[in-house]
Formats: structure tokens, C-alpha cells, sequence
């Protein structure tokens, strides 16, 4: 971990001191003959980028050029499914799959002759950035993530600044609704709505609370937001704590993120030193302070309710709501929860406006949205497009289509909580109401994408004994017909099954889906219901033909698959998101 250079502060920060900071670190920055950034995201690091750091302070060193040179690690440069990656600047090159061994050769090749280095080198237009637009993205693989002076440089905390020395909290909640921003979390609930509803309680105490328990399958979008640029969070809930007349706040996520966990750490320390958190923010009369609370990976806690209630040291279960967090969260406390994507999104509003921000996407999903892209898929990684992007352009243009040449089947958005859609449907634009129609949902943003190899009985199997795992066991509905539905998938994929099993699942997924008491069992059964809607040929094959058209399920097999089954063949999973490193 780097030593915070920044010295503790007994007086508030300036918005004049904070010009300064950034242009003293652009000013030092530019001194150097070059930039090494090693992406040190999840995805490259489990493919060995921290040993490609050594590897290139040790070439520097050999053609002695060590103090002309700026290498550092940053957060996630997007393309997951070619790392390592490392970005070479100021003649901006981005090269992928790079090994120590190459280390040496890029240097002398790139930075000393002024030549690329062309095995490993990507094409400037390559087509998964090609059709991006980074907004929450923006700085990620462009800044050390340990430094709050980069984040600075790059224009950061000025919106925090703009908002307490320039604005009333009423203005800023007016910029934030005027933008259209909905809550990036799956719900789509209109962010400036709910911070309206905050600000308006009369309890003098409040909180605001970034939701980065992130638990679904394929996600990893909110954990490479806290590795790759934590500052940016920190900013966007100082803003919101501005706005609803909130003075504490706290990042919840899961332990087994430590990565991310270590950075928010290091970032809030940072921060508090500078200070542009803590007391009288920027000599205004605002104050706000941010802890972080670590979760033990229950997928349930990512429901509001149960996660409000693990922060305050409680069993993380849902609540009835009524009422909502909003009027009694924390301690009974009116309590802003947002998304980790849509915290980020709010320093880049306040900063351009909402005409801006309004300007992209759709008439009723506003903006961008971040994307986990995973699966089999010849491009894989972390996504940002405007809200109305079709499935065809993601999977096709920027993920560059099926690995193989095989025949795409179905991609699953939303994670357990969404569905999964056929190629029918491939012309959808992803936005909160599109994929509504078409019978999944936005959710975190996750998407994993399937070939024609992946049987989708099984696939219903996997994201159900997923949910039951998970299920907290406070309501029957949940607790029991999770169990029910699993069983009744495993007996048609092993062979077992009636058509009369095929009727009872239906109307088991109905009644989950209509009477569990959150969010987790009233989704659980999506995926199945999805499933059943576009593959039902597939379930009648399984139960009266007793065979698997993918050849995946072993009929008559009378185990049932283990809880922590891989996922469903077709799927391959060769990105960060799929498993937790």
C-alpha cells in the first residue's frame, strides 16, 4: 500500500487549495518521459499483472531510465478477458495479454525507440471501446486508485465543491431529478425522487447509505468501482449527504472483497486527511463522515432492508415495508440507500448538468449503464453504453459474438433475479422498461451470454439453487418453494419427471414469485419463468423424449448437483466476474 503523502490538516480545504493540488500533480506528472499504468483489477490481477509491476521497474532500471518513467497500477481497464493489460502514455497504446517476460521488450521498443511493440498491441478503434461512452468509467485505468492527488488532478471533489460553496441541497436534489438518473441497483426508482423524500424528513439525524453488496453471478461492476476508483464514491455520497441533510455515511459491502475493501479504506483515510471529508467540507457549514461496514456475502443483504439492519449489527433479513428506508432506516432514521454505479454517476452531473446527462440514453432510462459483460464470448470485461444500446450491438459489436463460431442460445440479464433472452429478441434495447417486455430486467447489470452447447433446463436448475441457497428462510414462500422449484428442476434433468411436474413448477413459480416477503424470493423465480416462456420445447424433451438436446444433463442420475455447482455448461466464464479471487 502506498504511504497518503497528504499531511493531516487542522483547517478546512479551499476550492482554491484543491486547483492547486491538481495542477501541482498534473505539473509533476508531466515531467516524466512516459506513464506505465498495470490495470490491478480483480480480472488481471488473478492473471498475474502484480508481478508485471516489478517486471517493468526492473526494466526501467536496467536501460536506466527508472526516474524518467511513472509506472503505477490502476483500476480496471475493461477488457477482463485479455489481461493483463497495461497502458503505455502520453502516445496512448494499450497492450493485452502482457507477461513479465515481454516487460522488457516493451520498453525498449516503446518508450526508448518510439516504437510499438505490435504482438501484443491492441488497434486503437478495437471495437469493444469503439462503441462506449465512459461516464462512471471515465477515469477507470487512468488514475492510481490509491492516490487521492491523481483523483484530484483529474478534476475530482470539484463537484463536491461546486455543490456546499455554490448551491442550497434543494438545487442540487433539483439537478438530480431534472437529469432523469434512476437508481442503478435494479429497482430504476428515480434517484432524485428518493433523495427528495429524504431531505424532506424532520429527524435531525440522517444517513446515507452505498448499497456495494454486490452478489450475482457474472456481476462485478460495483467491486471494480471501489478498486479501480473510490474517490469517486466517496464524492457522490458527500454530494447526496449535502443534498438530503445527512452528516454519516456508510459503504456496505461484502469480505470477500478485499481488494476493494483495502482501497475504500485507504481512500476514506485519505480523504479525512485532506480533508474534503470530515468537518465544515470546504469552509461551508457542512459536515460528513463515511465509515465502511463489511458483510459476510449473504446475497440477501443486498436488499435494502436486510442490509440496513446488518449495518446496525442485526441478523441480515428482510422487512415488510412499509415503511420504507427512506422514512425509518438506520436506528429508525430517514436513510438515502443508493447504488455504488448510481453514487458515481452524481459528481459528472453536477459538474456538466442534466441537459447533459438527460442527452443520452432514452426518453424514460436516462444516461449510461455499466455492464459486466461475461460468458462465452470473445470479448469479456466491464462495459459502458447509453441506456437503449440493443443486446445485438453489446454481444455482437463490443463483446465481438460467440467464441467458436457457435451459435448463440440466450443471454441472461439481471442476474438470478432477471431472465433469460433468446435471439428473437436480440433487437431489445437494454433499458429498464425494454427488458421488462421481453421477460427479464436490468438488475445490477450483469450479463452472461450462451451458446448453443448450454442446456437451458439446466441453467433454470443453477440460478434456482442459487436462490435457495441464499434465501434467508424468513418467509414460507421463499424458504420452501425455492427447495420445490430446485427439486422438481433436478428430477426433469435427470429423466425423472411427468408432464405433470411441468404444470406444478408453473404454478410454483407463480405463487413465489407473487407472496415472498422481498425481493430475492419475489425474483427468484424469473429466470424459470423466462426459461419456460422461450425453451419449453427443451423442459417436454427432458421429461417425454428423456434426453438432453445439449447433451449436458445424465439422465437417471439420482445425485442431486451439489449447491456450489459451476455454472451451467455454454456459459464459459472466463472473466473476473465469475469467480471471486
Amino acid at each position: 500500500m502506498r504511504e497518503i503523502t497528504i499531511q493531516q490538516r487542522a483547517r478546512p480545504m479551499t476550492l482554491e487549495e484543491l486547483y492547486q493540488i491538481g495542477r501541482a500533480h498534473r505539473e509533476r506528472v508531466a515531467t516524466f518521459r512516459a506513464e506505465i499504468h498495470v490495470c490491478g483489477s480483480g480480472g488481471c490481477r488473478s492473471a498475474g499483472s502484480e508481478k508485471l509491476l516489478d517486471a517493468f521497474r526492473a526494466a526501467c532500471e536496467k536501460k536506466k531510465i527508472a526516474s524518467d518513467v511513472r509506472i503505477i497500477t490502476t483500476g480496471c481497464m475493461g477488457l477482463c478477458g485479455q489481461g493483463p493489460l497495461v497502458r503505455i502514455l502520453p502516445r496512448e497504446t494499450l497492450y493485452a495479454g502482457v507477461t513479465p517476460e515481454k516487460a522488457e521488450r516493451i520498453v525498449s521498443s516503446h518508450i526508448i525507440r518510439e516504437k510499438p511493440f505490435r504482438s501484443l498491441l491492441l488497434d486503437a478503434d478495437h471495437p469493444f471501446y469503439a462503441s462506449q461512452t465512459p461516464i462512471v468509467l471515465r477515469h477507470m485505468g487512468r488514475l492510481d486508485p490509491e492516490s487521492i492527488e491523481d483523483y484530484i488532478a483529474h478534476g475530482g471533489y470539484e463537484a463536491l465543491a461546486k455543490a456546499v460553496t455554490y448551491s442550497a441541497p434543494e438545487h442540487v436534489i433539483l439537478e438530480i431529478r431534472n437529469s432523469g438518473l434512476r437508481g442503478r441497483g435494479g429497482g430504476g426508482y428515480p434517484t432524485g425522487l428518493k433523495w427528495d423524500i429524504v431531505r424532506r424528513g424532520t429527524s435531525k439525524s440522517k444517513y446515507v447509505v452505498c448499497n456495494a453488496d454486490e452478489g450475482d453471478p457474472g456481476a462485478f461492476m460495483d467491486r471494480a468501482l471501489l478498486e479501480g476508483n473510490p474517490h469517486a464514491i466517496l464524492e457522490g455520497m458527500a454530494i447526496a449527504g449535502y443534498a438530503v441533510g445527512a452528516q454519516q455515511g456508510y459503504i456496505y459491502t461484502r469480505g470477500e472483497y478485499p481488494l476493494a475493501v483495502e482501497r475504500m479504506r485507504h481512500a476514506i483515510r485519505e480523504a479525512e486527511r485532506l480533508p474534503v471529508i470530515g468537518n465544515r467540507i470546504f469552509e461551508s457549514g457542512f459536515s460528513f463522515q463515511v465509515d465502511l461496514r463489511i458483510g459476510a456475502g449473504a446475497f440477501v443483504s443486498g436488499e435494502e432492508t436486510a442490509l440496513l439492519r446488518s449495518i446496525e449489527g442485526k441478523r441480515g433479513q428482510p422487512q415488510p415495508r412499509p415503511p420504507y428506508p427512506s422514512a425509518s432506516g438506520l436506528w429508525g432514521e430517514p436513510t438515502l440507500v443508493n447504488n455504488t454505479e448510481t453514487l458515481a454517476n452524481v459528481p459528472p452531473i453536477v459538474l456538466n448538468g442534466a441537459r447533459w446527462f438527460s442527452g443520452m440514453g432514452t426518453e424514460r432510462s436516462r444516461g449510461t449503464k455499466v455492464i459486466s459483460l461475461a460468458g462465452n464470448l470473445r470479448n469479456t470485461g466491464l462495459i459502458e453504453v447509453p441506456m437503449g444500446t440493443s443486446l445485438r450491438s453489446i454481444i455482437f459489436d463490443i463483446g465481438g459474438g460467440v467464441r467458436e463460431n457457435r451459435a448463440f442460445k440466450a443471454v441472461q440479464t439481471g442476474g438470478p433475479s432477471g431472465g433469460c433472452i433468446p435471439s428473437q429478441h436480440l433487437d431489445a434495447a437494454v433499458d429498464f422498461e425494454s427488458l421488462a417486455q421481453v421477460g427479464s430486467m436490468m438488475g445490477s447489470g450483469g450479463m452472461i451470454v450462451m451458446d448453443d452447447t448450454a442446456c437451458m433446463v439446466d441453467v433454470a436448475a443453477y440460478f434456482m439453487a442459487f436462490c435457495r441457497d441464499e434465501s434467508c428462510g424468513k418467509c414460507i414462500p421463499c424458504r420452501v418453494g425455492t427447495v420445490q422449484l430446485y427439486r422438481i428442476l433436478d428430477r426433469i434433468r435427470r429423466g425423472g419427471a411427468t408432464l405433470q411436474d411441468l404444470d406444478i413448477l408453473e404454478e410454483l413459480a407463480v405463487m413465489v414469485k407473487d407472496t415472498s416477503l422481498c425481493g430475492l424470493g419475489r425474483s427468484a423465480p424469473n429466470p424459470v419463468i423466462s426459461i419456460l416462456h422461450y425453451f419449453r420445447r427443451e423442459f417436454e424433451d427432458h421429461i417425454t423424449g428423456r434426453r438432453c438436446p445439449a447433451g449436458v444433463c445424465l439422465m437417471d442420475n439420482e445425485s442431486e448437483t451439489a449447491a456450489t455447482a459451476p455454472l451451467p455448461a455454454g456459459t464459459s466464464p472466463q472473466t473476473e466476474g465469475s469467480v471471486h479471487e
